[in-house]
């Protein structure tokens, strides 16, 4: 009798890649300044929006460094007409959440609403933007907060060494240098009138953007920024300029003193280029590659075939004013050298050599095929716009990525990382037992070996 099984033997030939349509970013400017942008998206009467300001964490001095991040976070503290339980019972009442972040680029402030009470919900937004209270009590609970939060990052092996890696790669007086959120220094000497200052100047409508996207038309969507932030005015001020990273001449391996660690973490980085660059989908599909997906080069060798990880991965960051570029892994102590010898060759090895043919088909389908789950909601669609206000990308940016990602070439990818890495400048940083490592990475021979309090 013939099996009713099915036949589990070989996979399935992957469909072909199916057509992914936005509907039109539309919108225009106001007379200040704001960027006003907005998809219509009738299929359910929602609305979601994101009002960006141009108050990342790189417009700060850096003897202030985690204003920015203070200042946002404040936000919900309360306004000149509300105290933080009544805005808060005031948001309830609709329905809504209002999130703010603020990372190295921008503040951003989220919402969703239904399509009938977005009027009132924006009114709200722009009173918390336009008409911040910052009380005392308020900015001390959360400077108190992000005190915590830092010396809690500095406890946690994974976060400790991602601060080390910046350090190193970044000079002193540049913002990558430090935590996004600030060092203890700095924030235990914020108060509320370095709140209040920074939001008076970076909190404009130039530069700035609104991006709504739902069960709204764009002349409605204009209509009512207009009426809401049209009086606002301004530019924010110029950012502090930072000095440039140059990366090292050879290789140093930094050894983080961790005593008894039976744990190691291990990273490898170099600067990294700003987003919106040429070859950005060249990087993309060559870091996929390289260290970007579960079937990754680093991650066969390392996770698959040695069985030194759960998992290793490699990433760029880019960013408005360049990025950084990192691969990293935690292994056990045992197999630490072992396993940084391996990452090392890998990675010099792909930048040397360049893909195949058939690890770049993999993925680039991979890319284009995953790229719509970022783009289902409201929401995610309005923040990846938010995104294009941001880095001043063109509106039809997300409309052309697939074919981008799928334009890209095997000379592309091979011209590109070697252009933009350099393996042998490369810094290894591990975080480990510094009495159990040493010996071992100077055996190595991959670099000068210095050894620094963890």
């Amino acid at each position: 009798m013939a099996s009713t099984l099915p036949d589990r033997s070989t996979p399935p030939e992957p469909a072909a890649v199916r057509p992914f349509h936005l509907p039109e970013v539309e919108g225009e400017d106001l007379a200040e300044g704001l960027r006003v942008r907005s998809l219509f998206r009738g299929e359910i009467p929602l609305v979601s929006a994101c009002l960006l300001l141009d108050s990342g964490e790189t417009t700060v001095p850096f003897e202030t460094a985690g204003l920015a991040v203070l200042t946002g976070d404040a936000l919900a503290g309360g306004t000149a007409r509300r105290d933080a339980g009544a805005l808060a019972r005031a948001l309830e009442a609709l329905g809504v959440t209002l999130r703010v972040s603020t990372g190295w680029d921008a503040t951003t402030l989220t919402l969703t609403c239904l399509a009938d009470r977005f009027d009132e919900a924006l009114e709200i937004l722009a009173e918390v933007v336009l008409e911040p209270a910052f009380p005392e009590s308020e900015v001390e609970r959360i400077r108190a907060q992000r005190l915590a939060a830092i010396r809690q990052r500095r406890m946690e092996p994974s976060l400790q060494i991602e601060d080390e890696c910046d350090r190193i790669l970044f000079p002193v007086g540049h913002p990558y240098h430090r935590p996004l959120s600030g060092e203890p220094e700095t924030v235990g000497a914020l108060a509320r009138g370095d709140a209040l200052a920074f939001a008076e100047a970076r909190y404009r409508p130039g530069r700035s953007g609104l991006v709504v996207v739902g069960d709204l038309r764009a002349d409605e969507v204009l209509a009512k920024a207009e009426s809401v932030f049209g009086a606002w005015k301004g530019v924010a001020d110029e950012a502090p300029g930072f000095p440039e990273p140059v990366p090292a001449s050879r290789r140093p391996v930094i050894l983080v003193d961790r005593p008894g660690a039976v744990q190691s973490e291990l990273r490898i980085g170099l600067p990294g280029p700003s987003r919106g660059e040429p070859d950005e989908a060249a990087l993309e599909v060559g870091n996929a590659i390289l260290g970007g997906a579960f079937t990754s080069r680093l991650n066969l060798k390392l996770r698959e075939e040695k069985g030194f990880t759960y998992g290793v991965r490699s990433r760029f960051a880019m960013r408005r004013l360049g990025g950084s570029f990192v691969i990293g892994t935690s292994v056990q102590r045992e197999v630490t050298i072992a396993a940084l010898s391996e990452a090392l060759e890998t990675f010099e090895r792909f930048v040397r050599e360049g893909p195949t043919e058939e690890e770049v088909v993999r993925a680039r389908d991979y890319l284009a095929g995953v790229f719509p789950l970022r783009m289902e909601t409201g929401a995610q669609l309005a923040a990846r716009i938010a995104e294009l206000l941001i880095y001043d990308l063109p509106m039809d940016y997300h409309h052309q990525y697939r074919d981008r990602i799928r334009a890209v070439t095997v000379e592309d990818v091979r011209l590109a990382m070697a252009a933009r890495l350099a393996p042998e400048r490369a810094p290894a940083v591990v975080l480990g037992d510094a009495a159990t490592l040493r010996e071992g990475l100077e055996a190595l021979g991959v670099g000068r070996v210095e050894v620094r309090a963890g």
